[in-house]
């Protein structure tokens, strides 16, 4: 299931016909309930069924034949927490099941694609909000509808009091849209900076790699290694330097360090090159103080 995307701005829209979401700091999630189960897909396509048993027993009660498209979350001390939420991702089938108890996930679902084998997909917006509503108020948490509004100064209220929540930002739709599969269909005006990299090598060995050495899109292209990678994203990013073309060779992902970068505090710091690179989502201040801080590898591009 290709997903929509959004296309970040820098001030909230404001048209009559816009609704308005808040935009949650957590995983990208399909949710499947076919015929004889659940399938959850991440954004790139990976199955992660197994890591969210939690979500996939309360997806048992949607009807057979709905997608849901939405973020999983998990909540702690009143807000959400995007480390848990890796946490979660990244859990084997057997530390799943343990986490799911102790870091129970809550999916915030912003879209139905299909209904009783029905493809809303060319439907408006507005209609397969309603449906949306309809299907998920009844059954409650963990599986729940974000909230929504057509108001722009509520929207606007939201997005300067909801980030103590946790809330990154806002979602902007058109109410006549149809789902724009596989594009940047809609709009999302966040509070963080956060922006695409290019991830040209990474500090540490290939089975452990522990930070990224990113150019920035912005600047003057000069290569920083971000913040320490959190355990999921050394995982994350140790497969996909494995999966990387050249990645036996002497000069590629895998080979002898062969370059140097100045990381901040620390001086000189050799760095493995990655040719070609990889795309991190990375959130980072307007100065190089502190370093970025890797959100996540970009699988979809």
């Amino acid at each position: 299931m290709t997903v929509a995307l959004a296309e970040a701005v820098t001030t909230l829209p404001r048209a009559p016909g816009l609704a308005y979401e808040p935009k949650f700091d957590g995983h990208r999630l399909v949710v499947v309930r076919t015929v004889e189960d659940v399938v959850l897909q991440a954004r790139s396509g990976r199955i992660v069924t197994a890591a969210f048993p939690d979500l996939a027993a309360a997806a048992r009660q949607l009807p057979a034949g709905t997608v849901l498209d939405g973020e999983v979350v998990v909540w702690h001390e009143g807000r959400t927490d995007f480390a848990l939420v890796q946490r979660r991702a990244a859990a084997t089938a057997a530390r799943a099941a343990v986490l799911a108890r102790s870091l129970p996930a809550s999916y915030a679902a912003f879209d139905v694609l299909e209904l009783a084998g029905l493809d809303l997909r060319a439907r408006p917006y507005e209609r397969r909000r309603a449906l949306l509503v309809d299907l998920l108020l009844p059954l409650g948490p963990p599986l729940q509808p974000v909230p929504m509004t057509t108001d722009p100064e509520l929207a606007a209220t939201w997005y300067e009091t909801l980030p103590a929540s946790g809330i990154e930002g806002l979602v902007v739709k058109r109410l006549d849209q149809p789902y724009p599969a596989g594009r940047r269909g809609w709009r999302k005006l966040r509070h963080t900076n956060v922006r695409d990299a290019a991830v040209v090598g990474y500090t540490g060995s290939p089975r452990r790699p522990v930070a990224l050495v990113l150019v920035l899109p912005v600047g003057d292209e000069t290569p920083l290694v971000s913040s320490p990678l959190t355990p999921a994203l050394r995982a994350e990013v140790a497969a996909a330097v494995a999966r990387a073309p050249g990645a036996s060779g002497p000069s590629g992902a895998s080979g002898a360090t062969g370059a140097t970068v100045t990381a901040i505090g620390l001086g000189e710091v050799p760095f493995r090159p990655l040719d070609p690179p990889l795309t991190a989502e990375v959130r980072h201040a307007s100065a190089r103080h502190p370093p970025p801080e890797v959100l996540r590898l970009r699988t979809d591009l």
